[in-house]
């Protein structure tokens, strides 16, 4: 018979919490790392953001994606995005923004018919303006603010308020330097991105979620036991789960990141960071954070839930 696949070895005992500090520390390099890219270089903002041209056309045979962008890469447009969807004959074409003014876009829309060919069927064209693209970016920072907001609400309702403060304290760590990895890397930054880091804040706040389900567990079991020993046993408690979730997780993003074409790359690495990045932040920064929010503890355990002896003789 098969044995059950284990990442983590049963009744660990690792000290994540005297860790804290160094934890703390690295996490301060990461996010001023972040800020300074942010505000040395900027995002390099897509055609979603900046404005361009779009177009939809429809090869007569099966599209040659790698050959089109090759084509279109030699005339000297800027950037040049290109996508399949729907059937393998329909690609989506997206061309930065031109100098000038709407001559200037007309006149590189004839250029890129003129060297895909006449076969190529143009069933949409459209030139996104840069006033678009400024309302997509508010749009785009106000899902993220509103996400983080109503991640907060949740976690304030559900736990305490302290449990609140560590859980959004992970969660801006973890957006912030995602967004600062695009900013350092100069990667695309565009609706998918966002779609990506909202995808990151669900992802992360769920592995908090867990281990904090595990603290407050264990605060009404253990009444005595010192928070620093509840909190590494509550984190090994969940390693497994953890560890389990996040390596399965990993696979389908590293096979979308080296397998699923250029468009789907910069989605697949802002959630490869996002995956790892979220898991550090739960174990390392949300559960030790509770250590400073005055964490009070409830007078009796849960009904059902007995105080194990070797507990008792602890408590003394």
């Amino acid at each position: 018979m098969l044995k059950a696949i284990r990442f983590v070895p049963p009744d660990t005992k690792i000290p994540f919490v005297a860790a804290r500090r160094t934890a703390f520390v690295f996490s301060l390099i990461l996010i001023l790392g972040s800020l300074g890219a942010l505000f040395a270089q900027g995002l390099n903002f897509g055609i979603d953001f900046r404005g361009g041209i779009l177009m939809e056309v429809q090869t007569p045979g099966a599209a040659d994606v790698p050959g089109m962008r090759s084509i279109l890469s030699g005339l000297d447009l800027g950037e040049v995005n290109i996508q399949e969807f729907g059937t393998d004959r329909d690609v989506l074409v997206r061309i930065q923004r031109q100098d000038g003014a709407e001559r200037e876009q007309m006149a590189a829309i004839e250029l890129v018919k003129q060297a895909l060919g006449p076969s190529i069927d143009y069933r949409r064209t459209e030139f996104v303006g840069p006033t678009v693209g400024e309302e997509l970016k508010e749009a785009g920072m106000l899902a993220v603010g509103l996400a983080l907001l109503s991640i907060l609400l949740y976690i304030w309702f559900r736990f305490e308020w302290q449990f609140g403060v560590g859980a959004i304290a992970a969660l801006s760590h973890d957006i912030l330097t995602t967004i600062g990895l695009f900013a350092l890397l100069q990667h695309e930054f565009n609706l998918a991105t966002v779609a990506a880091v909202l995808t990151i804040a669900g992802y992360s706040i769920n592995d908090t979620v867990v281990v904090y389900d595990r603290v407050r567990e264990n605060l009404r079991k253990y009444k005595r036991m010192d928070l620093a020993k509840l909190f590494n046993l509550s984190i090994n408690q969940t390693l497994s789960r953890t560890t389990m979730t996040s390596v399965t997780t990993l696979l389908a993003l590293l096979a979308i990141f080296f397998f699923g074409g250029e468009v789907l790359a910069d989605f697949a690495l802002a959630m490869i960071w996002g995956v790892c990045i979220g898991t550090y932040s739960s174990v390392f920064i949300a559960v030790p954070l509770l250590l400073y929010t005055n964490l009070k503890r409830n007078e009796e355990p849960p009904s059902g839930i007995s105080v194990p002896q070797d507990e008792r003789i602890e408590d003394g």
